[in-house]
């Protein structure tokens, strides 16, 4: 999709061209040596210290991709720092009376608040589940904060709670705490929640896209992009009638399953926001791997796929909330997909590529039709609002 901004790539692309005329240098002449050449000033590009350069938050810097990454990296990372936060996973992981804890926190503004397959309340406890159970913990409790808009009808709150508590009764954890707020009217729209999450961990298991390595495989356990696909179609913005509900759902006792049988996972994340296309490239860059997917393995559905190609955007990088994206030892790829496809959540899951050595920091995808692109981080915000 056209978004107006200029990728990193096509930085890299530009800085290339001008610093070869400033220094007079040949032009590369063969495919390798141009290739190379790029992958060199991409690699520069990625290697510079982040910095916001917009003067106002943009709908961008919610969508996941670059300019979130960039924004964290920049502002948040910058002044939080500490050795439990910089690894960037979807929880932290904290050493407490012994044990080890692992602790997440998210905020749902989602529109609509309501969808076919949920609502913000279901979704909300199974994200944060969700991401208590790519960290390898059992999910046990959850705070939940309300930002109410003045004029919300009550009964709408209530089939919201009402949504939760089922979720969390399904999940096997407990809303424990919390905290209301209410709005202006205009100022919230309907109903914003943000939740927190606690889970246990086991004894030695650390789990991390920074332990990817050469050799891996990588899957991912179901068809990607309903969700996003499903918030796009209920705002009714495009013509088009299609069967097709979220996948919001909680993963813990799929995830608990392939932990269990399969020793050699390496990592796991949920491809929410920017999709799974983000999650392979946190993957290549934290560990300083290159990560090589198959198109025709990718899952998706065929009207997610339609639905994409109106859109203009490419599936990989439209959100899921139900599907997890697995890095395990290659000689293991097997034994996960069965622990996978065990359970119904993971009944389609695939095994869509392989972690390698070089180019390393890049995410490349061999296309359907034989050729091979790479697939950068998202840049901009095609679809804000889904989570």
């Amino acid at each position: 999709m056209t978004t107006g901004r200029r990728s990193w790539v096509d930085d890299a692309l530009a800085e290339h061209e001008e610093v070869a005329r400033d220094e007079g240098r040949r032009r590369p002449t063969t495919e390798k040596e141009r290739e190379q050449a790029v992958l060199d000033r991409i690699d520069k590009a990625r290697r510079r210290r982040p910095k916001v350069r917009e003067e106002r938050i943009t709908l961008a810097h919610g969508s996941g991709g670059k300019a979130t990454h960039t924004l964290i990296e920049a502002i948040f990372l910058d002044a939080f720092r500490n050795p439990m936060l910089e690894p960037m996973e979807d929880a932290a992981t904290l050493a407490v009376a012994g044990g080890r804890i692992a602790l997440t926190t998210d905020s749902y503004v989602v529109s609509p608040l309501f969808f076919p397959g949920g609502n913000i309340g279901d979704l909300a406890v199974n994200g944060t589940v969700n991401d208590l159970a790519v960290a390898g913990a059992t999910p046990l409790y959850l705070s939940a904060g309300f930002i109410l808009e003045e004029g919300l009808p009550v009964e709408r709150l209530t089939e919201i709670v009402a949504s939760m508590a089922a979720a969390a009764a399904h999940a096997g954890v407990q809303i424990v705490t919390g905290d209301t707020k209410v709005v202006q009217q205009g100022k919230a729209d309907g109903c914003y929640i943000n939740t927190a999450g606690v889970g246990v961990l086991a004894a030695g298991r650390d789990l991390g896209v920074a332990h990817a390595r050469p050799g891996d495989a990588v899957l991912v356990s179901g068809p990607i992009g309903d969700h996003g696909v499903t918030i796009m179609l209920a705002r009714g913005e495009l013509d088009i009638e299609a069967d097709l509900t979220s996948d919001t759902a909680p993963v813990h006792t799929m995830v608990a399953r392939l932990l269990a049988e399969v020793p050699g996972v390496r990592a796991l994340r949920d491809a929410t926001r920017g999709g799974v296309a983000t999650i392979l490239n946190e993957v290549a860059k934290t560990a300083n791997v290159s990560v090589v997917v198959e198109e025709d393995a990718v899952p998706v559905r065929p009207v997610v796929r339609g639905a994409s190609e109106l859109l203009g955007i490419d599936p990989l990088y439209v959100a899921c909330e139900g599907r997890v994206v697995v890095v395990v030892d290659g000689a293991q790829a097997d034994a996960a997909l069965r622990a996978l496809r065990a359970d119904p959540l993971g009944a389609e899951a695939a095994v869509i590529g392989r972690i390698g050595a070089d180019p390393p920091g890049i995410v490349l995808l061999k296309t359907t039709f034989g050729g091979t692109r790479i697939v950068d981080m998202l840049v901009g915000d095609p679809l804000p609002r889904i989570c």
